[in-house]
């Protein structure tokens, strides 16, 4: 998403979108022990974003951003993607230790929202509501489980997504740092063309992994080094029609308000490139598989989360 340097970016008094999950696990085992033949898509993208190489949203299903993770995670654990080493990945990720979905009971804080049911596409239009809040409930519980809403119906067929109501959700470490290295950045590497962003420490071991979307034909990714000018959560976007080639004829500029359906989600993090940074988004499924206006753009779990790992100075690098 193409930035101004002289935009203001106002901190919303919203609650932030990783909180907590009070969360009761099931009796029945849900994770096959590590001698198991396989395991399921959504086993291993659960073990997978828990050991913080995120498959970007969990749908069950896989896919490239899920194939990526889980070959960057053989890569910085020294595993060989063979039969043999299949059981080393289920005990690196301590896949015996703990199940792939938990039940969690909803609450009267989840039923109350608040929530934005219609948000429309039009800039100027978006300027006048008073927050981009979640359009749903389930759309809410999704992000907090880092989970598709279409999974999470999936999971739970005959519920009715009210107070009261338990459901399976992926067990997700959904406020918690990378366990791993020294836990804070280092080092961050955009690569264009695998679309994935890498976090290394000062001794060079991985942190983080996460699918990214960034730049087109229209806005490119600006090559080279940079460094982190400022990180902020729950960010007002001021919208330029004049630095989007896309733009609506006749819109002006605007202020959209903040939220997680907000343009660039619940963070942006500033580089110094005029314009440029890294963000979250209101379109977690799109992740990996669209394009952006040359800003690198991730889940807002996933941004949430590189956000507290880097800090102003951290070293950004845009590679092919």
């Amino acid at each position: 998403m193409t930035f101004t340097r002289k935009m203001v970016f106002v901190i919303a008094a919203s609650a932030a979108i990783l909180v907590s999950a009070s969360v009761t696990a099931a009796p029945r085992p849900l994770v096959r022990p590590a001698r198991s033949a396989g395991l399921s898509q959504l086993e291993i993208q659960v073990l997978l974003d828990r050991a913080g190489f995120s498959p970007g949203e969990i749908d069950g299903a896989g896919g490239p951003n899920s194939r990526k993770a889980l070959a960057a995670f053989r890569t910085a654990h020294g595993l060989a993607a063979d039969v043999v080493s299949r059981t080393a990945l289920l005990e690196a990720t301590g896949a015996g230790a703990f199940e792939s979905t938990v039940s969690y009971t909803i609450t009267a804080e989840d039923v109350a929202g608040p929530f934005t049911a219609i948000i429309p596409e039009d800039m100027t239009e978006k300027a006048k509501l008073s927050g981009l809040h979640y359009r749903s409930l389930v759309e809410a519980l999704g992000e907090r489980f880092h989970a598709s809403p279409a999974l999470l119906k999936r999971l739970n067929p005959d519920v009715g997504f009210i107070e009261g109501d338990r459901i399976r959700v992926p067990n997700v470490l959904a406020d918690e740092p990378v366990a791993h290295g020294d836990g804070r950045a280092d080092k961050v590497v955009v690569s264009k063309k695998e679309s994935v962003a890498t976090v290394y420490d000062r001794s060079g071991t991985v942190i983080f992994h996460a699918p990214v979307t960034s730049g087109s034909e229209h806005d490119s990714l600006p090559l080279g080094d940079w460094t982190v000018t400022a990180v902020v959560r729950n960010p007002t976007f001021n919208y330029n029609p004049d630095l989007f080639w896309d733009a609506e004829p006749g819109n002006a500029k605007a202020t959209i308000p903040a939220g997680p359906n907000n343009p660039v989600g619940v963070v942006w993090i500033d580089i110094n490139k005029p314009h440029y940074g890294l963000h979250g988004t209101p379109e977690p499924g799109r992740i990996g598989v669209s394009t952006s206006h040359g800003c690198v753009r991730l889940t807002n779990w996933d941004a949430a989360r590189l956000a507290g790992l880097v800090s102003k100075g951290t070293q950004v690098v845009f590679e092919e």
